[in-house]
């Protein structure tokens, strides 16, 4: 089938329970894994990149690939671009072919986050793609963007409320205290705000800084409305390990096929144990 928007998929994860994982893929393997992953769990699936790997490998190159694999799929799959701040590249990626889109602008003031969100959700509604904004401040590390922890905001509930009925924006990522990258501990999760901006809002709620939060916490996450979370840093990490595996046992091994079959299926793991925890197995089926 072909690429889809997430916006009817997480509209209906979030109706019944369940969250999709919206995976951060770099190069080609990634890319199959987590389709491999998603195919064999039979789960809905969001592939996501980064600006920065919008920039290292190409919009149309990152819409080709995924759209083959969308092509050859029987689950669902959506593009998505991930915390961008720069208007042109959203348009950039949205001509491309992606099927959703983030403004971020949490890092100004809230009048201003909702006019350039809004201006973003009027062109993306045209062409049929769904949006993701955020409110307050994730902390960590994403890309080239950095919140300090001390600079790390929660998102207001009423604030939230406001916003989708300024914006129209289809999905939302408020900040909740979780952070980009791994944890050094447990994460600070605020679920009393969960339930607070879940009760304000209808639209799917999204979870930043997905890699290396406990199962029970992702679980509670999802029970409360969160309905998309964002995996990067975690399957990164498997993905390069197992790469340094097959160096570490032969360091003159140089054919590309003898490493990246293993770093696919530690990658295709990781995504099917997410996949798992998230509750989104057997879920596609549903949505086709």
């Amino acid at each position: 089938m072909p690429l889809v928007s997430s916006t009817a998929l997480l509209q209906v994860a979030r109706s019944q329970g369940y969250g999709i994982g919206a995976f951060n893929v770099h190069t080609l393997e990634m890319l199959q894994a987590v389709v491999d992953a998603a195919e064999e769990t039979n789960s809905p699936l969001i592939l996501q990149s980064t600006v920065g790997t919008v920039k290292h490998l190409g919009a149309d190159y990152l819409v080709a690939a995924a759209t083959t694999a969308a092509n050859r799929s029987g689950v669902p799959i959506a593009l998505h671009l991930d915390h961008c701040t720069d208007f042109d590249m959203i348009i950039h990626c949205i001509r491309a072919g992606y099927t959703s889109v983030m403004i971020d602008a949490s890092m100004f003031a809230f009048e201003e986050n909702v006019a350039q969100t809004k201006r973003i959700v009027d062109i993306a509604r045209a062409a049929g793609v769904n949006v993701e904004a955020e409110l307050g401040k994730v902390g960590g590390v994403e890309d080239d963007i950095v919140v300090a922890e001390h600079e790390a905001l929660l998102a207001d509930p009423e604030e939230c409320a406001r916003f989708i009925e300024l914006t129209g924006v289809p999905t939302l990522a408020p900040a909740i205290g979780t952070a980009h990258g791994i944890y050094k501990g447990d994460p600070n999760i605020d679920f009393e705000r969960i339930r607070q901006v879940a009760d304000r809002v209808a639209v799917p709620l999204v979870l930043h800084g997905g890699s290396g939060i406990p199962e029970e916490q992702v679980k509670r996450c999802i029970s409360l409305g969160m309905s998309k979370m964002n995996i990067a840093t975690e399957i990164r990490i498997v993905f390069s390990d197992a790469i340094k595996q097959v160096f570490a046992h032969n360091p003159d091994e140089n054919d590309p096929r003898k490493y990246m079959v293993p770093a696919k299926k530690a990658v295709k793991e990781a995504a099917m144990e997410k996949m798992r925890m998230l509750g989104s197995i057997g879920k596609a089926s549903g949505i086709r």
